[in-house]
Formats: structure tokens, sequence, C-alpha cells
């Protein structure tokens, strides 16, 4: 007999879809949820650890979408012109399109899909993955929790999962060449896996022959971004929002402690920022 309702919960590689994976697993043990990852084949290692690791503790396996075309083919489609903020087409057909073509034909014969995305409490502007088929329910348990993002960080460290190595260096997961990236975080992308950011550069460098308009990094090429004085010049600016940011910030002794990022250092709204089904 066909199921009448399905549960599903996307796996980022960041901490927030983890937070909500584990809270989910110890609030509501006997849902069915199906917990999936949708695989650029372009995403950082830390990100692959971080699921194993992930996996140990659902004691179940997150399955992973691979999508039927590559990076390289869409790059391809679409003239060789990088994806950018105004045209996120590496989120559309390998992040979304997976996901539809996996659920598609369960939604037309009418199961209902509740799928639970990890927008947290402190991010009241921000919207999740957006229902497009009538059958879709979308829920935010986090938020309906009242857990922020010193409540995630909590889940994670009780359940003795932890966080991604990446965020020791860098504020998101995706695609290593992800181009919400900081400046800062391009530059530690080239020290931590600087056989990545040579891809990276490789895929720039076709673009800018075939004529896109942009860049990874907004301004200037990733060529320009390594030369060693901007690099320096990079660092020191990181370093002076950094500073600026501690001095400005009250003094609470009662306040959990959550480690600095880049997006603290640059005071970026998450809201305004990347795509959920990426980033969270």
């Amino acid at each position: 007999m066909m199921a009448k309702e399905r549960h599903i919960l996307g796996i980022s590689g960041g901490r927030d879809s983890a937070a909500l994976a584990v809270f989910m697993r110890q609030h509501h043990p006997t849902l069915p949820i199906e917990y999936f990852f949708t695989d650029t084949g372009k995403e950082l290692p830390e990100v692959y650890s971080f699921l194993d690791r992930l996996e140990g503790f659902l004691g179940k396996p997150i399955l992973r979408l691979n999508p039927d075309r590559d990076f390289d083919f869409w790059l391809d489609e679409y003239g060789n012109f990088l994806p950018s903020p105004r045209t996120r087409w590496c989120t559309r057909q390998l992040k979304l399109r997976p996901l539809e073509r996996w659920l598609r034909a369960d939604l037309d014969v009418g199961v209902v899909v509740n799928s639970y995305v990890a927008i947290r409490a402190d991010e009241s502007s921000r919207e999740g993955y957006q229902a497009t088929h009538a059958n879709m329910r979308v829920h935010l348990p986090l938020r309906n929790a009242g857990i922020d993002r010193a409540g995630v960080i909590e889940i994670l460290r009780q359940a003795d999962v932890g966080e991604p190595e990446y965020y020791a260096w860098r504020s998101r997961s995706g695609c290593t060449f992800c181009f919400f990236q900081q400046k800062i975080e391009w530059v530690r992308l080239a020290e931590h896996h600087p056989d990545r950011f040579a891809e990276a550069v490789a895929y720039e460098k076709t673009a800018l022959r075939d004529g896109s308009p942009f860049t990874w990094s907004q301004g200037e090429s990733l060529v320009e971004l390594i030369e060693p004085e901007r690099v320096a010049q990079v660092k020191a600016d990181y370093e002076r929002r950094r500073e600026r940011l501690r001095r400005a910030r009250p003094t609470n002794p009662l306040a959990v402690v959550v480690p600095d990022t880049v997006d603290d250092v640059y005071g970026i709204d998450e809201a305004a920022g990347g795509c959920v089904i990426c980033h969270k």
C-alpha cells in the first residue's frame, strides 16, 4: 500500500540543518524522517566527514541525491557564465532540481510531503524552501521551539556531534567556490585547500575568456585576490573589523559564548545571504 505521507529533512553540511536533525531525532524519534543531502560533487572534504559523523548519531543513512548532470554540464549550458547572487543557476540545477525529481512522483499522486527546514528563532525575516506543490508542507521546528544560533551550537555539543571542521576558517557550507564567500574566506580556501582554489581559478579564467560578466569574488578575479600584497590587505581588513566588533560588543557574563565567525565580523544579514538549501 502506498504511503500517504512522507517526512523529509535536508542536510546541507552546515550546523543548523545538523542541529535540526538531532533535534527531530531526540524529540520525534518515531517519525519516519528521510534525511537527504543534495551533493553537487563540489563540496568541501570536511562536509563529507561531518555527514558521516552525523549519520552515526542518527542511526540511519543520509541519502545522497546526486544531480543527473554535474556542475560542468550546467556551466557549459549557461555558456560558461559563472553563477552569481543574481543568477543562482547552481542552486536551481544542482540542489532544487534533484530534490524535486526525487519527490515529484509521490506529490503528483497525492502523497503529502512534510519538509522540515532549519530556520532558527533569531532569523525572523528569513524564509525557508518555498513549497512548489500543493501537497508540500514546510515546517520550521527550530523557530517554533525558540532555538537560536547559540541553541543550535549547544544541541550539537550535547549530542557529541560537534560542528564541521571548516567553521574554523569559513562561515558557510556549500560548494568550495560558492560566490557568497567573503574575500577572507577565498584567501583561507587557498590556504586550506589549494587544489580546490586552483579549480575555482580555472573555472573563472574560462568564464572570463567566454565573456562572463561575473567573477567569483565581486570586483576582482581570484588571481588578483591571491597576490601577496592583496592577501595581506584582506587579512588586515578582517582583523580590524573583528577588533572593532569585539570592542563594540557589550559584556554579558550570563550569555552563552558563541565563537566569532566571518559573518559576525562582516555584519552579514543572513536573511539576505546564501540559499537556505545550500547553507543551512
